[in-house]
C-alpha cells in the first residue's frame, strides 16, 4: 500500500508556502479537465493549458476543474494565483503526506482526503491524496495521477440524473467526498475476503507464508485506519461549520456521509481486531504444534530410558567364571532372548500406562 510515512525532509528549513513536491511521481503528464454546467447546459473538455481555465472563475454556472498530476509546480502556482488560493494551501496540495483535514478560508473550503483503490493485479490497496477547493461556484480537485472513483459523479452530470445539475458547487463537493467514502466499502469488502482466506489457511496449515500474509494485511489496515479516522472531524466540521458556502440543504447530505464514515471506522476496527486475533491464533498454533512434537519425542525418550538402562547393565560384560554374582545370565542358554523379552514387556507396559493417563 505504499509508504506509511512520507519523506518530508527536503521541505525542512524552507519558508512557509514554498512549493516542493513530496511523494511519488505518479505521472509525467499533467491533465487538466473542466466540466461546466447548470440545469440547462453542460460543457466538458480537456484543456491544453492552465490559462484556458481562468475564464471559468467568474462563470455563473458551476465549474469542476480537475488536475491529474501535481508535480508540475508552475501549473499549481498559476491556478493558485488565479483563484486566490493561500500559499500554505498550495504547499499542502503538493505535499502528499498530509493528514486528511479541512480548513475554511471564507472564500473557499480546503479539504484533503485519501482516495483508495484496489489493484487487482497486485492484490493490494493503492492510496492517493486528493485535495479539494470548494468555492461559491467552482470545485477544484487535485489528484496525484489519472484515474479516480469519480466516474459516477461525471456520469450523473452528463446525463442530468438526480439533482446534481440543479445544485450549487457545495453539492458537487459533497458528491466527490461521498464517492471517496463509499469506495472505502469496496476496499473493506476486498480486505474482508482476504481476512477470510487467511483465516481458513491459518486453521488448516499455519505456515510462515500465512504469517507474512497476516503482517501484510495488518499493514494495509493500519494505513486504511490512518486515512479513515480523520474523516469524522472533516465531515462533522463541514456539516456543523458556519461557512456560507455550504447551504443548509446540503448539510443534511454531509450528515449522511458522516454516518457512512462511522460505519467504515467500525468495520476497520473489527477487521483490525480479527487480524490481531489471527496473529495470536498463529502463535498459539505454532506453539501447540511444537508442544505436540515435544510430547512425542518425550514419550519416545521415556520409553527408551529403561531399555538403555538394561542394555547398559548387560553391556558391562563381567566374567561369570570369577564369581557366580557376575552376571550369571551371560551363561544362560536363553539369556539373550530373556533380556529382549524383558525389554519388550517394559515397552508394552509403558505404552499401556501412557494410554491410560491420556498422554497421547
Amino acid at each position: 500500500m505504499g509508504r506509511l510515512i512520507k519523506k518530508i525532509s527536503k521541505t525542512a528549513g524552507l519558508s512557509p508556502g514554498t512549493l516542493v513536491h513530496v511523494g511519488e511521481h505518479r505521472t509525467d503528464k499533467v491533465k487538466i479537465t473542466v466540466i461546466d454546467y447548470n440545469e440547462g447546459s453542460f460543457l466538458e473538455k480537456e484543456l491544453k493549458s492552465v490559462e484556458e481555465s481562468f475564464p471559468f472563475k467568474d462563470s455563473p454556472t458551476v465549474t469542476w476543474l480537475n488536475i491529474d498530476g501535481i508535480q508540475k509546480l508552475d501549473v499549481i502556482e498559476k491556478i493558485g494565483k488565479n483563484y486566490d488560493i493561500h500559499p500554505l494551501v498550495l504547499e499542502d496540495i503538493v505535499n502528499t503526506g498530509q493528514r486528511p483535514k479541512h480548513e475554511d478560508f471564507g472564500k473557499y473550503i480546503f479539504v484533503v482526503l485519501k482516495m483508495l483503490m484496489y489493484d487487482e493485479g497486485k492484490n493490494e490497496v493503492q492510496s492517493e491524496q486528493v485535495s479539494l477547493i470548494v468555492g461559491s461556484n467552482y470545485v477544484i480537485s487535485f489528484q496525484e495521477r489519472e484515474g479516480d472513483v469519480f466516474s459516477p459523479v461525471r456520469e450523473r452530470i452528463r446525463s442530468a440524473k438526480g439533482r446534481i445539475r440543479k445544485e450549487n458547487a457545495d453539492y458537487l463537493g459533497y458528491s466527490l467526498i461521498d464517492n471517496i467514502v463509499d469506495n472505502y466499502f469496496i476496499i473493506l469488502e476486498k480486505l474482508g475476503e482476504k481476512v477470510e482466506l487467511i483465516e481458513e489457511g491459518l486453521i488448516a496449515d499455519p505456515t510462515p507464508k500465512i504469517l507474512k500474509a497476516i503482517h501484510g494485511l495488518k499493514r494495509e489496515l493500519i494505513s486504511l485506519r490512518k486515512s479513515v479516522w480523520p474523516l469524522r472531524e472533516i465531515i462533522q466540521g463541514i456539516e456543523k461549520g458556519e461557512s456560507t458556502l455550504v447551504r443548509a440543504s446540503t448539510r443534511i447530505y454531509f450528515r449522511d456521509v458522516y454516518d457512512h464514515t462511522i460505519q467504515v471506522i467500525d468495520t476497520v476496527e473489527t477487521l483490525r481486531d480479527m487480524v490481531s486475533g489471527m496473529l495470536d491464533i498463529y502463535l498459539s498454533s505454532v506453539s501447540n504444534r511444537m508442544n505436540e512434537v515435544m510430547k512425542v519425542l518425550t514419550i519416545i525418550a521415556t520409553i527408551f530410558i529403561p531399555l538403555t538402562f538394561i542394555a547398559g547393565i548387560y553391556g558391562m560384560n563381567f566374567n561369570s567364571d570369577i564369581s557366580p554374582w557376575n552376571m550369571p545370565e551371560l551363561r544362560w542358554r536363553f539369556g539373550y532372548i530373556a533380556v529382549w523379552g524383558v525389554m519388550a514387556a517394559v515397552v508394552v507396559w509403558m505404552i499401556i500406562f501412557f494410554k491410560r493417563k491420556k498422554w497421547f
